[in-house]
């Protein structure tokens, strides 16, 4: 970094606590102040760093308190507003996921951010895992071979949350990592959902249609009592597993494959598959902190002007997706066109 930043964080939960964490540690931050109407909040974001300034109103920290960007970590249903508000005041924007909650929201921030010229950023925190980034290194690479389809399953018994439902609190990983993969957004969606506590979905089937005609399934639920974070992708000469559960070794090379093979008068009966075995390879990765990875390019690019990895078109085709996800389910599974 060449100079300091000064940082706000705005919201002090869980992930704005880990925020605070992050900014008083890295060399190149400082944590210029903390937003948040709960004073319990105010007594546990101390115990982290007690020399911040604490704000319970963010017009008050805005006209008082001096910061360059900002990381917005509050309920979903508050991004829209904060995030509006302090793009306009000219900050620079990290959003944690959903970047809003819906499109007509997203849309207009990234808007705002254009016409005031700032960074505007989405949390999807996975696309800063190096395991993520090893398995769209293996694809991009073609070591996968022709990817056939992808799956993914994130499971959990609770915590229910009260504000969004399983599908919008879970499957917004599983988006932006098949978005990474693809290099695109699902042309359409299909899904079914279940609510057992609530009116709100508690666990939920997915399947996303690329356009190049790879798919991609996704299961969620805040019901099963085997927690899972696991994702998959199927190629023809390479099986590549991601497990987020396990803390090194979360990536696995299954140099199996099924590669299809045509024979020179081609047809289908003479479409076959040959069967290939291979070796079994955990490559070595070096992973350190994703929340860590995603401040710090946050952070450049801030300092320097560049359009971030996340950045608000990508939290935007997330929000599309959801939306269609939502009324899929309202249709008992009806596939249904992204715009």
């Amino acid at each position: 970094m060449e100079k300091l930043i000064d940082v706000a964080v705005i919201g002090c939960g869980y992930w704005g606590r880990n925020y605070v964490r992050l900014l008083s540690q890295l060399p190149g931050a400082n944590l210029a102040g903390i937003c948040d109407q709960s004073p319990s909040r105010k007594e546990e974001a101390a115990k982290i760093n007690h020399d911040a300034p604490f704000f319970d109103d963010l017009d008050t920290m805005v006209r008082e308190c001096k910061f360059d960007a900002a990381i917005v970590c509050t309920n979903p249903s508050g991004h829209f507003a904060i995030t509006k508000r302090l793009l306009e005041a000219g900050k620079h924007i990290l959003v944690e996921k959903p970047i809003t909650t819906s499109v007509n929201d997203a849309e207009e921030l990234i808007k705002v951010a254009d016409l005031n010229n700032k960074v505007l950023m989405v949390g999807h925190t996975f696309l800063f895992n190096a395991g993520i980034q090893e398995v769209k290194n293996y694809i991009d690479s073609g070591q996968v071979g022709r990817v056939y389809y992808m799956y993914a399953r994130r499971t959990n018994l609770g915590p229910i949350r009260d504000d969004v439902n399983a599908i919008w609190d879970l499957a917004p990983h599983d988006i932006s990592i098949f978005n990474f993969f693809m290099g695109d957004r699902p042309e359409w969606v299909s899904a079914v959902g279940s609510a057992f506590h609530s009116t709100r979905v508690d666990a939920g089937f997915i399947v996303l249609n690329y356009p190049n005609g790879k798919k991609a399934n996704i299961h969620v639920s805040w019901a099963d009592p085997h927690k899972v974070r696991e994702l998959v992708v199927i190629g023809s000469d390479q099986r590549v597993v991601f497990n987020d559960m396990v803390s090194q070794e979360k990536v696995t090379i299954y140099k199996k494959g099924i590669p299809a093979s045509s024979l020179p008068n081609f047809n289908y009966v003479d479409y076959q598959f040959s069967l290939r075995d291979g070796d079994i390879v955990v490559p070595t990765i070096s992973y350190g902190e994703p929340l860590k990875n995603q401040v710090l390019h946050f952070m450049d690019c801030a300092e320097h002007g560049k359009r971030p990895i996340t950045d608000g078109k990508s939290g935007a085709d997330v929000i599309r997706v959801l939306e269609a996800i939502d009324m899929s389910i309202k249709q008992d599974g009806v596939p249904v066109k992204i715009g």
